[in-house]
C-alpha cells in the first residue's frame, strides 16, 4: 500500500533526485520556462512553489532558506528582487504545465513548465528571436542571389574571352592557310 507516500522517485536515489530538482528549479527561475518530462515537471512544481512562497517574505531567514535550496546567487537575487515582487499578490499557483506530446526517441511525455506571470514575456522573446532568424535567413538568401549573379557574370566573361581567343586563333589559322596556298 502507498498510504501517505508522497512524490515520485524518478528512478533516482534520494541525493540524485534532490540534485535534479534543484537544477530544474534553477533553470526554471533563470529562464522562466523549461522543457522536460511531465513527471519531472510535476515534481519540480511541487519543489519550486514553496520556495517562491518563501521568497515573498524578504527576510534574512527566507534568503538563507532559499539559498540552501538554490545554489546560484544570481538566481536567488533575481527571485527575491523580480519574481517575488511580480507574484506578490498571487496566493499560489505560480507555475503552469503545458503538455506537448511524446518525445520521438523514447516516447516520454514532454511538457513545458513555466512561471505564469512570465509567459507573455517569453512569447515576446520567442517572437523577436524568430524575427531575427527570419531576417538572417533573408539576408543569406540575398547574398546567395548576388553571388550567383556574380558567378554568372564571371562565367559569361570567361566564355567571351575564350570565344574571342578562339576567333583570333581561327583568323590567324585562316590567314596562314591563305599564305600557304
Amino acid at each position: 500500500m502507498r498510504h501517505r507516500v508522497k512524490g515520485r522517485k524518478l528512478k533516482r536515489t534520494h541525493s540524485h533526485r534532490l540534485a535534479t530538482l534543484r537544477t530544474l528549479a534553477v533553470s526554471l527561475l533563470r529562464h522562466k520556462r523549461i522543457k522536460t518530462t511531465v513527471a519531472k515537471a510535476k515534481e519540480t512544481r511541487s519543489f519550486v512553489e514553496p520556495i517562491i512562497t518563501k521568497a515573498k517574505n524578504d527576510s534574512v531567514h527566507a534568503r538563507r532558506y532559499v539559498a540552501a535550496q538554490i545554489n546560484d546567487k544570481d538566481v536567488v537575487k533575481e527571485l527575491f528582487n523580480d519574481v517575488a515582487v511580480k507574484v506578490g499578490d498571487r496566493p499560489g499557483g505560480y507555475t503552469r504545465i503545458v503538455k506537448l506530446g511524446r518525445r520521438k526517441g523514447d516516447a516520454a511525455e514532454l511538457a513545458i513548465l513555466e512561471l505564469v506571470d512570465y509567459s507573455d514575456i517569453n512569447l515576446e522573446k520567442a517572437k523577436s528571436k524568430q524575427a531575427e532568424k527570419s531576417e538572417k535567413q533573408e539576408e543569406k538568401k540575398e547574398k546567395k542571389k548576388v553571388e550567383k549573379k556574380e558567378e554568372k557574370v564571371e562565367e559569361a566573361n570567361v566564355i567571351e574571352e575564350t570565344t574571342e581567343k578562339n576567333e583570333t586563333k581561327a583568323k590567324k589559322s585562316a590567314a596562314k592557310k591563305k599564305k600557304d596556298e
